[in-house]
């Protein structure tokens, strides 16, 4: 059974402690807007690590990870891509690949608000993990894991922190 990490939004930071809430997964989600190429090696050196690049992500981020990821985990089709909304709002690209594929999961980032909403006509449960930096208008940094195993996720446990930087000692 998969226990996964998921965060986005990161604009070149990733510090000690969600390095520790990601300790016990087996694999990190990154969402997009890595910031930048060091951040998401860092990321990488935690766990293995499957991303998308965000809006704000430059040219060496978007030449290693897609506009989307399309896969099975657990039993359950996953679409992520950063730019996503929510049920009866989703951006247009959004919604085109939200019905090509039907997904059981959509994971997206970029509004640096965390959200779990299940978009029951479609039977599919969409998770914005908010942001995990110090960049943006957000008061917190937030992060998700949980478990997916045999078409169904469980055991979702949030994370939030401080949004100020305190000392050198909290950066990995």
């Amino acid at each position: 059974m998969p226990y996964i990490g998921l965060l986005s939004d990161t604009h070149c930071y990733f510090d000690a402690a969600v390095a520790k809430f990601f300790e016990p997964v087996d694999e990190i989600w990154h969402a997009g807007d890595f910031g930048d190429l060091e951040t998401a090696r860092k990321i990488a050196s935690v766990k293995p690590l499957r991303g998308v690049y965000g809006n704000c992500d430059g040219t060496s981020i978007r030449e290693i990870y897609p506009y989307t990821q399309y896969f099975e985990c657990g039993g359950m089709r996953v679409l992520m891509m950063h730019i996503g909304g929510y049920p009866g709002r989703y951006d247009f690209k959004a919604y085109q690949l939200i019905e090509a594929h039907r997904p059981d999961i959509f994971v997206c980032g970029h509004s640096h608000i965390l959200k779990v909403v299940n978009d029951k006509p479609r039977n599919m449960l969409v998770l914005n993990p908010g942001a995990a930096g110090i960049s943006g208008f957000h008061q917190v940094r937030t992060a998700l894991r949980f478990r997916i195993d045999q078409g169904r996720i469980y055991d979702m446990e949030v994370c939030e922190w401080e949004k100020s930087i305190r000392n050198q000692e909290d950066f990995i």
